[in-house]
C-alpha cells in the first residue's frame, strides 16, 4: 500500500493496528515474505489464549488465524488488490513448506487470512472482485472473496457505526472518520487503549502538517483528526509535559528554518500559551509563513 504522497497515514495505520493488537499475540510490521521481495503491511500471529474482549471487530478478524492486514487511505486499484494476494500466497506456501519441513499437516481453516481495509468501495470494483456478503454471520460492509482464496475486503464506510467498529472506523475518512475520533474522544479517560491512541493521533496529525504541499486530502484528514488531537495535547499539558510539545513546535520550526535560535525559541514560548484552536491554526499556517512573518505574528523583530 505504501503511496509516497500517504506515507503518514501509512505509518499510523500499521501503529495503531500494532498497538491494538500487540497484547493478543505476535505482530510483524512491513514483513518481508521471500518470492519476489514483497512486505505485508501488518501480519499478525494470534497467542493461543488471547482475549479480544475491547477490540470489537478488529478483535475477531486478529483471532481467527494468522491475518494479513493492508489498510489504505483511498480505495486500492485492481492491481493493488492482486498485489495483496499475492502477499497472502507467499505466505500460505511458506506454512505450508514449514509444516512439511517439521513432518506436519495445516488444516485449510489455519491458513493465513487476508484483510483489505478501504474507506469505500466503488460499486464497480466489488462487482469485479465478485465478493459476496455474509450477513449471517459477518456484518454490513464485509464482503468476501470466493472461499478458497481465504480474503475479504471491509468497506469501513458501510460499517454499522457501533463501538464494535470504532477501530477500523478511525482509518477511513470523511464524516465516517469524524464520527470515530469523537467516539474515541468519548471513552473513558481511565481506558488505556483510548490514551494511547489519542497520542498516536496526535503524532500522525503533526506529521501530516509537517509536508510542505498540502493536499485536499490532507487539509481533510487534518480536520477530522482536530478533536482527538486537542484531546491528547490537553491532557498532555494536564499531565505535565509541556516539555514533549515544546519538542514538537521545535521541531516544525527546526523543519522550516533550519534551526532554533533564540528568537524563535520566543515564538516557541508564545506559541505553547495559546488556546488550542489557535494553536492548531497556527501551526497549520506555519509552513506558508516565512521568518520575518512569524516574528511580526509575536512582535519579536
Amino acid at each position: 500500500m505504501t503511496q509516497q504522497p500517504h506515507q503518514p497515514h501509512d505509518k499510523f495505520a500499521k501503529e495503531f493496528l500494532e498497538e491494538l493488537l500487540a497484547p493478543l499475540g505476535e505482530v510483524k510490521i512491513n514483513r518481508e515474505v521471500t518470492d519476489a521481495t514483497r512486505f505485508v503491511d501488518v501480519l499478525f500471529l494470534p497467542s493461543p489464549q488471547a482475549q479480544a474482549e475491547n477490540l470489537g471487530l478488529l478483535g475477531r478478524i486478529a483471532l481467527l488465524n494468522t491475518t494479513l492486514l493492508e489498510p489504505f487511505r483511498n480505495q486500492p486499484s485492481r492491481t493493488e488488490v492482486r498485489n495483496c494476494f499475492m502477499k497472502l500466497f507467499t505466505v500460505i506456501a511458506d506454512s505450508q513448506r514449514k509444516a512439511k519441513r517439521e513432518e506436519t499437516t495445516i488444516s485449510e481453516d489455519d491458513l493465513a487470512r487476508l484483510w483489505i481495509l478501504t474507506p469505500s468501495a466503488s460499486a464497480s470494483l466489488l462487482a469485479d472482485l465478485e465478493v459476496k456478503l455474509d450477513l449471517e454471520k459477518w456484518m454490513t460492509g464485509v464482503y468476501f472473496f470466493q472461499k478458497c482464496f481465504r480474503g475479504a475486503i471491509l468497506a469501513i464506510n458501510e460499517l454499522p457505526v457501533t463501538p464494535e467498529t470504532l477501530w477500523f472506523r478511525l482509518l477511513g475518512r470523511g464524516t465516517v472518520q469524524q464520527q470515530a475520533v469523537s467516539e474515541l474522544v468519548a471513552l473513558p479517560p481511565e481506558n488505556l487503549v483510548r490514551r494511547n491512541v489519542l497520542e498516536m493521533v496526535y503524532r500522525w496529525r503533526i506529521s501530516v502538517m509537517t509536508q510542505t504541499d498540502l493536499t485536499e486530502d490532507d487539509q481533510e484528514l487534518i480536520m477530522n483528526l482536530t478533536e482527538a488531537y486537542q484531546e491528547a495535547r490537553a491532557a498532555a499539558v494536564q499531565e505535565g509535559v509541556e516539555q514533549g510539545q515544546r519538542q514538537v513546535v521545535e521541531n516544525l520550526l527546526r523543519f522550516r528554518f533550519g534551526s532554533v535560535d533564540e528568537e524563535l525559541s520566543r515564538v516557541v514560548d508564545n506559541l505553547l500559551q495559546l488556546a488550542p484552536d489557535d494553536f492548531a491554526r497556527f501551526l497549520l499556517e506555519l509552513s506558508s509563513l516565512s521568518r520575518e512573518e512569524l516574528l511580526a505574528r509575536f512582535n519579536l523583530h
